[in-house]
């Protein structure tokens, strides 16, 4: 059988889609054509890849195999061809980025609304999310993360200076409920804990004492996966949180929320983009590094922010199981 590239390309954007309209658009065809496509594959291959209906689209298992195979090696095409388009010079397309929901500096507005507004030929496609996974094989050309959960083998620039993970509580629930002393009296307060995705587990509370790290056993009141709803639990009263201290600081400027076991929370090297290493670094891609570089420069000229290099953290805070 003579493969068919084209088809396959179409088949990875309808299971990326899970939409036979959404990939027709991202193609600029019609509907009709792209489901042609399939179907001539799957009489080509001799098998069934796509279960369809009338409200949706998924993938059966040969489909799921067929492009969990196929990613990577579509991913290596698109650099290959970029490599060879890029040579131009000029940053533009489609820039795909995976950035963790507490980044916050990184997807603070006036960050990417410069950087948009510098790049004009650059389609910027941020996914917001805190689940761990393989940004190449999902076809992302970097990712905004915590350093100590990003692989060895990806370069990494540092987007902020040191952070610290802290907990805090609303004077309602100091006054009402007292604050602990230690962390491990934490077990005997109300609290409202974090996970990155409805399946994995809780984070863990961990905190560093006389430059030791330890863990303690927190059963929270409440788990969500969603800051804002921790931020308003918080500030209604319902217990102790915790996360990135630049996620509570208006709260904090303004006397609503209150920092507890400040002394257990050192700061720790933050957030990097990273990205696979490649010998010819898209221009959209570097653009975005000489961006962020320009902005840590900044805020060092400005005495906001101190560089580093790319050194895994200690643990804090909220680290995964």
């Amino acid at each position: 059988m003579q493969p068919d590239f084209n088809a396959f390309a179409v088949f990875a954007l309808v299971a990326e889609e899970k939409s036979f309209r959404a990939a027709a658009g991202r193609m600029g065809v019609t509907r009709s054509a792209v489901s042609q496509t399939i179907r001539r594959l799957e009489e080509s291959l001799g098998i069934a890849l796509v279960r369809r209906t009338t409200r949706s689209v998924s993938l059966t298992e040969e489909g799921e195999r067929l492009y969990s195979d196929l990613t990577p090696a579509l991913a290596e095409m698109r650099t290959a061809i970029e490599a060879v388009g890029n040579l131009r010079g000029r940053p533009r397309g489609q820039l795909r980025l995976a950035v963790s929901s507490i980044a916050e500096r990184f997807l603070s507005g006036p960050f990417l609304a410069r950087f948009a507004e510098a790049h004009p030929e650059i389609q910027l496609d941020i996914t917001v999310t805190d689940e761990e996974f393989d940004i190449v094989a999902a076809g992302y050309d970097a990712g905004v993360r915590l350093g100590e959960v990003i692989e060895q083998d990806m370069i990494a620039v540092p987007v902020g200076g040191e952070v610290r993970q802290i907990a805090v509580c609303a004077p309602a629930y100091r006054m009402r409920f007292g604050t602990p002393s230690h962390p491990r009296e934490l077990a005997a307060h109300r609290c409202i804990g974090w996970r990155p995705a409805p399946k994995a587990a809780p984070y863990r509370w961990e905190f560093t004492e006389n430059g030791k790290e330890f863990s303690v056993s927190v059963a929270p009141e409440i788990t969500t996966n969603d800051m804002a709803l921790m931020i308003k639990l918080a500030l209604a009263g319902a217990g102790i949180t915790g996360g990135i201290e630049d996620s509570f600081r208006p709260w904090l400027d303004r006397g609503e929320l209150e920092r507890v076991l400040e002394e257990y929370c050192p700061p720790f090297p933050g957030f990097y983009l990273y990205y696979p290493s490649r010998r010819n670094l898209a221009p959209k891609l570097r653009a975005l590094v000489e961006h962020l570089r320009r902005d840590r420069e900044g805020l060092v000229e400005e005495g906001g922010e101190r560089g580093g290099a790319f050194v895994a953290p200690p643990g804090g805070f909220g680290r995964s199981e």
